[in-house]
C-alpha cells in the first residue's frame, strides 16, 4: 500500500471515529430544534422580512484574482437573480472539500452554525444524519415550493434521498452515468493482421500476439495490457466475470464485488494474465495510475480499460502519445464478454444520483432553502452556473452550450468553480442523458471528439447499476473502510501468487474477508434484497 493511500485511510478511519463521536451531539444539536412545520412556516417573499438563507460551498483553496469562495461571479448571479426577488440574503459557507465530512460533522453538531442547505457525497454519511433525526422531511416542501426539482429529478432519482419512504435529502443529478470504457493500439493489430477482440477469449489470444511479436518494437518493455491498482482498470475486468444480484442492477458498494459469484473466476484470470506477463508487472504500486499513464503515451501498452474519456482531455494521454508516436492509433472497443450473463459486455454504471442536498433540522428556512434548489433548477439556471453567458463564454450550437475558447480569462474564470455551485447537477445537465453526452463531448479536443462518442457508447452497453436501498446498511458504515482495503490484498495475491498456489491463496484471503466483516455484510445485504423484494 503506497504512502498516501496510507494516509487516506487513516483520513477516512478518523473521520468515521470522528462521526460516530459525533452522534451523540448531533442529536443533542438537534433536539431542541424547531419541527418541520416551524421550519418551513418561514417562507419568505418580496413583501416579507429580509432573511438569510445559508447555503454550504466547497472551498478547494482555487479561487482566481479577485474572486473568493463567498464573492464572485456565481455567488453574485444566485443573489441578483434568485435572493433579491425573494427578499432574501444569500450566505455562502465554506468547506474545505479535503475536510467535508469532519467538519459537516461539527457544524452539524452545533445547531445554530450549520447552513440551511448542506451536502455529502457518501450515502452513509446521509442515512446516519436521517437516522440520528438530524434532518428535514423535505416530502411536504417539495409538493408545495419543489415542482420543478420533481420534474428534473424525477421517481427514480428522489429515492435515493429516501429512508424508508420519508424523503429526507434531494439529490443531486447526475449528467452522464457511463462509467468505463476500452481501448486498444489499432496499429498493432494492424501490424499482425488481427481484428480487435469482441471476447475475452479474444482478448487474450490479442494479448499474448502482442507479447509474442511486438508489433510496437518496443522489445522486453512491452505491456500487452496496461493494468493499475485502480478501480478503471480492475472493476471492469471483474464484472466480466461476476452475475450481477439483479437482471440489471448489483451491490453498490466496490467492497461488495468478492461477495458475488464468478468473482473467484475474475480472479483466476487476472492471474493467468499475470503470470503470462500479459498484464503490467507491477501495477501493485500504482494505485494512481502514473505509471499506468506514463507507459500508455510512450507507446509501451497495447491495450487498457479506463474512466470514460479520460485519456481524451486537452494535452492529456492520448495527445501525448501521439506526439511521440505519430503513426500511433488508438481505437474504442467493447472486450470483455460476461459467460454469467449470456455473453453480454457486463460493466457498471453509475446512478443518478450525484450527491445528498440536506436540510437540517434546526433549520429555519427550509422553505427558503427548497424554493433556491427549485429555482436553480428552473429556466436556464443551471445552464448559466455551469457554463456563463451566452455568447461570451459559450456558443449554442444545435442545443449544445460549446466553450468559447478564445474568451478571456476574467470571462473564463467567471465559472471557476460551477461544479460545486450548481449543486442540482453532478456535471452539465442540459436535458437527458442524450443531450447531457453531446454537451460533455463537445468540451473535449475536436480531434478527439469522435473516440469520445465511440468511448460512452462502449461504456453504456450492456450496464450494471446499483441497487436503491432505503435504508442504510449498517454493515457497509461499520466494516467499508475494511473491506476496501482488503479487496485491493485480496486483488494484489490473487494476481502474483504462482499458478498452483491460487486456490490457497484465495481461500486464505477470502477467509479473512468474511471474517472481518464481508459475513456479516453478505448476511445484511441478502436480508434487505428480501425486504425489497
Amino acid at each position: 500500500m503506497t504512502r498516501n493511500t496510507r494516509r487516506g485511510v487513516m483520513k477516512k478511519a478518523m473521520g468515521a471515529a470522528l462521526a460516530t463521536v459525533m452522534g451523540v451531539a448531533l442529536l443533542s444539536g438537534c433536539s431542541g430544534s424547531a419541527s418541520n412545520e416551524e421550519a418551513a412556516s418561514g417562507s419568505a417573499s418580496t413583501g416579507g422580512e429580509r432573511v438569510t438563507l445559508k447555503v454550504e460551498v466547497f472551498d478547494r483553496g482555487n479561487s482566481p484574482s479577485p474572486h473568493t469562495i463567498t464573492n464572485n461571479w456565481l455567488t453574485q448571479y444566485v443573489q441578483k437573480e434568485f435572493g433579491d426577488p425573494n427578499n432574501i440574503d444569500v450566505e455562502f459557507v465554506p468547506i474545505q472539500r479535503s475536510e467535508e465530512t469532519t467538519k459537516l460533522n461539527v457544524l452539524m453538531a452545533s445547531a445554530s452554525d450549520v447552513p440551511d442547505i448542506v451536502f455529502v457525497y457518501d450515502s452513509s454519511v446521509f442515512f446516519r444524519y436521517a437516522q440520528q433525526g438530524g434532518l428535514t422531511d423535505v416530502g411536504p416542501l417539495l409538493e408545495e415550493n419543489g415542482s420543478n426539482i420533481k420534474s428534473y429529478l424525477g421517481d427514480d432519482t428522489l429515492k435515493f434521498g429516501q429512508l424508508e419512504g420519508t424523503q429526507f435529502a434531494i439529490p443531486g443529478k447526475r449528467a452522464i452515468t457511463a462509467r468505463y470504457n476500452s481501448y486498444i493500439r489499432q496499429d498493432w493489430l494492424d501490424k499482425l493482421g488481427m481484428k480487435a477482440p469482441t471476447t475475452t477469449d479474444e482478448l487474450y489470444e490479442t494479448l499474448k500476439a502482442f507479447k509474442e511479436k511486438d508489433p510496437g518494437g518496443v522489445g522486453s518493455k512491452v505491456i500487452p495490457m496496461g493494468m493499475a491498482l485502480a478501480p478503471a482498470q480492475y472493476e471492469p475486468l471483474i464484472y466480466s466475470f461476476i452475475k450481477p444480484v439483479q437482471e440489471d442492477r448489483t451491490y453498490s458498494q466496490r467492497y461488495e464485488l468478492p461477495l458475488h459469484e464468478g468473482f473467484k473466476d475474475a480472479m483466476q484470470f487476472l492471474n493467468k494474465l499475470y503470470n503470462e506477463g500479459l498484464i503490467s508487472q507491477d501495477f501493485s504500486l500504482d494505485e494512481e495510475r502514473e505509471q499506468l499513464n506514463k507507459d500508455f503515451q510512450n507507446g509501451l501498452t497495447g491495450f487498457m480499460t479506463e474512466d470514460v474519456g479520460q485519456i481524451l482531455y486537452a494535452d492529456g494521454t492520448l495527445e501525448n502519445l501521439y506526439k511521440n508516436l505519430p503513426d500511433s492509433k488508438v481505437v474504442a472497443l467493447d472486450a470483455y464478454t460476461n459467460d454469467n450473463a449470456d455473453g453480454k459486455h457486463i460493466k457498471s454504471r453509475y446512478g443518478t444520483n450525484g450527491l445528498y442536498i440536506m436540510i437540517p433540522k434546526s433549520s429555519k428556512r427550509s422553505a427558503e432553502a427548497v424554493k433556491y434548489l427549485d429555482w436553480m433548477t428552473s429556466g436556464d439556471n443551471l445552464l448559466t452556473m455551469s457554463n456563463g453567458v451566452e455568447g461570451e463564454n459559450y456558443d449554442m450550437v444545435d442545443g449544445i452550450p460549446v466553450i468559447k475558447e478564445d474568451a478571456a480569462q476574467d470571462v473564463k474564470d467567471r465559472v471557476y468553480n460551477a461544479g460545486d455551485m450548481a449543486i442540482m447537477a453532478n456535471g452539465k445537465v442540459i436535458g437527458d442523458q442524450e443531450m447531457n453526452e453531446k454537451a460533455w463531448i463537445a468540451g473535449f479536443p475536436k480531434n478527439n471528439q469522435q473516440l469520445m462518442r465511440e468511448s460512452i457508447d462502449v461504456a453504456n452497453a450492456d450496464t450494471v447499476g446499483p441497487i436503491i436501498f432505503d435504508r442504510p446498511i449498517e454493515a457497509e458504515s461499520k466494516y467499508g473502510t475494511a473491506l476496501n482495503d482488503k479487496l485491493k490484498i485480496i486483488i494484489v495475491q490473487s494476481a502474483m501468487a504462482k499458478p498452483d498456489q491460487f486456490e490457497a491463496v484465495y481461500e486464505r484471503e477470502m477467509n479473512d474477508y468474511m471474517n472481518i466483516g464481508g459475513s456479516a455484510l453478505k448476511e445484511e445485504l441478502e436480508q434487505a434484497l428480501q425486504a425489497q423484494n
